[in-house]
């Protein structure tokens, strides 16, 4: 007798979804790491929102992408072929350079402007 397996319709398609998602996402860090010369990321989990795919270019200009879950975003990483970093370490952290509209927006925060805030009176 040979052998049969059930296949699950639903899961087929979740995993096709899942797979076209992270496909989705490692093309978006490629072009990232394109414009600026190179990339390295950190993977973070945010709760139910997802992962968070911090990406910090040769350049020092850095970006983020969310994943709907965690292993979604470590496959597009995997898929991008970029430096993945376990910690978003002072050494990485160190790469990332700010300009202006981030010193504004930081400066805002800290000091109850508006730069972020509609709802200071």
């Amino acid at each position: 007798m040979a052998d049969t397996q059930q296949v699950d319709p639903k899961a087929e398609r979740t995993a096709a979804k899942a797979e076209r998602t992270a496909a989705k996402l490692a093309r978006r860090i490629g072009a990232f790491s394109a414009a600026h010369g190179g990339a390295e990321g950190q993977v973070a989990y945010i709760g139910d929102r997802g992962a968070r795919i911090v990406l910090v270019g040769e350049d020092g200009t850095w970006g983020d992408v969310v994943a709907p879950t965690h292993a979604i975003a470590e496959k597009a990483v995997e898929k991008s072929g970029i430096t993945v970093h376990e910690e978003f370490d002072g050494e990485f952290a160190a790469k990332v350079r700010t300009g202006p509209y981030e010193w504004k927006r930081m400066a805002g925060i800290q000091l109850g402007g508006t730069a972020n805030s509609s709802s200071n009176t």
